[in-house]
């Protein structure tokens, strides 16, 4: 299942918004951290760095077979070994990965979905105990040349909210400004499990 507006822009486009590896590193990504799962790679805008961060397999999943070609294409080019780019539904079916696999998620511009708290429910059951899980999404306060409508976009406290009712504990107190677009919240997977049913 596609999310709600679930177009990407061309990939150059796309790549401007960000600064990957400076990213990443504000939300605690880090080589302490063995394996990673991203939810929605697109056009691995964000896989590839990752991959050079970590010491493990970071899991790409994605629906759209053009978004998995592009993102295996990029780590080609750049000689990243550890990606495993997988297409999949993980709206609808998950992740497909074993539980506490990762010690770290990635769900990057994909919380406007119909149901958030099914994706942060995969992404608490994948992690490891006191994995964490990082979140970037487009600013809701602002205009922004791409990205879904603005109704639909989450908040931080939205995305905090949803993230501790699956069980997570805010990490950073703050959120993190990502100029120009994008806001990210780093959290970390709690002790309440029972809360996830």
């Amino acid at each position: 299942m596609k999310t709600r507006e679930s177009g990407m822009p061309e990939e150059a486009m796309w790549d401007s918004f960000f600064d990957p590896e400076s990213i990443l590193a504000a939300l605690a990504l880090d080589s302490r951290c063995v394996n990673v799962v991203e939810f929605g790679c697109g056009y691995g805008t964000f896989t590839i760095p990752a991959a050079n961060v970590v010491s493990g397999t970071v899991f790409a999943l994605d629906i759209e077979p053009e978004m998995i070609q592009a993102t295996e294409q990029r780590a080609v080019r750049f000689g990243v070994t550890n990606v495993r780019v997988l297409r999949r539904d993980f709206v609808e079916e998950g992740t497909g990965l074993p539980d506490g696999c990762v010690d770290y998620a990635m769900l990057f511009n994909i919380l406007h979905c119909e149901e958030p708290s099914r994706l942060l429910r995969e992404a608490h059951r994948v992690l490891a105990a006191k994995g964490k899980l990082g979140i970037i999404h487009w600013r809701s306060d602002i205009p922004t040349p791409r990205g879904p409508s603005l109704d639909i976009r989450p908040t931080p406290d939205d995305c905090a909210n949803w993230a501790a009712q699956a069980g997570f504990d805010r990490l950073e107190g703050e959120t993190i400004l990502i100029p120009p677009y994008h806001f990210g919240i780093v959290l970390e997977k709690g002790r309440r499990i029972e809360e996830c049913a």
